[in-house]
């Protein structure tokens, strides 16, 4: 754990320097060759360096154990900076795409040559990036990877568009460029954001097939029936799992430590860090107050 911690808080960390010392050399170039194209990409490599700030940060606060309070450990406060980040890169790209498309209306002259030294720039910059963060394996760290695999190619588009205005006077290819690139990030920005909130809203982990693992449960000798499976991710990477078996009456206490370990082998351990099972016998009442499955109505009258 701390090897995996330390390999991607440190991936995280080179990430937020490159990119954040790209991001002013961005801001002083758009403004150099007055080009809407790169103010709008600088707008989102702000975004993206306040991402990985946060995103740096929070992975390292949420390898913290467990305490009275965060009885879990912190490990949701990895897709903080990735969810705050999402949020200000919409706010930031809808004003940008304000600005592309009056640009559009009304064309103006760029510095196409300089517009191509800052591609070859940004997509050194952001490629090294992409190298760094993109072997990891946390939500966090493959979200991050996104966005810089989509600022590379934002540059080679811009790069192309240099080149063709170095040759032509086409002016309007800038802002068409913007609007192509933001459009193109804001998509992949609202996916992302998708899974986020799948994991915030607690929805079963993705890949996890619920019904077919509570069929395979009650297959299993001496259980009656399942109920009240959770399941939820808390983080994207990490999950946690909790059931209630009814199980005959005639099982043993050997029996049912039997059945508890192969309910565990039938979990991915290094995806599923928190199980809990509840065994009741047949004709028990549940102590949630749900009538267990195959037991009598009348149970807790």
């Amino acid at each position: 754990m701390g090897g995996h911690h330390n390999h991607s808080s440190g991936n995280l960390k080179t990430a937020f320097f490159l990119n954040l010392s790209f991001t002013i050399i961005e801001i002083i170039g758009g403004l150099w060759t007055n080009s809407i194209a790169i103010l709008s990409d600088a707008v989102h490599d702000l975004g993206d360096s306040m991402s990985l700030g946060l995103a740096w940060y929070f992975d390292r606060l949420s390898h913290k154990g467990p305490n009275p309070q965060n009885t879990y450990g912190y490990r949701r406060y990895a897709l903080l900076g990735g969810l705050i980040t999402s949020i200000v890169l919409i706010m930031g790209l809808a004003f940008i795409l304000w600005h592309a498309v009056s640009r559009l209306l009304s064309p103006e002259a760029v510095n196409a040559p300089g517009m191509m030294a800052l591609a070859v720039v940004g997509i050194v910059f952001n490629g090294i990036a992409v190298l760094r963060v993109r072997k990891g394996s946390s939500l966090t760290e493959k979200v991050v990877s996104w966005h810089l695999l989509e600022d590379t190619l934002g540059w080679a588009a811009v790069l192309i568009g240099a080149g063709v205005m170095t040759i032509w006077d086409v002016p309007i290819i800038d802002p068409i460029l913007s609007i192509g690139i933001s459009l193109f990030i804001l998509w992949n920005v609202i996916r992302n954001l998708r899974q986020f909130f799948h994991v915030f809203l607690q929805t079963s982990p993705e890949g996890f097939d619920m019904e077919s693992f509570e069929r395979d449960i009650s297959l299993l000798p001496g259980v009656n029936s399942v109920h009240h499976c959770h399941s939820w991710s808390l983080d994207g990477e990490k999950h946690v799992l909790s059931a209630h078996l009814v199980m005959k009456q005639s099982v043993s206490r050997e029996e049912v430590v039997a059945v508890k370990e192969r309910v565990r082998e039938m979990l991915d351990t290094e995806k599923f860090v928190h199980l809990t099972l509840d065994v009741e016998l047949e004709g028990e009442t549940c102590i949630t107050g749900e009538v267990p499955h195959g037991s009598p109505p009348d149970l807790l009258s």
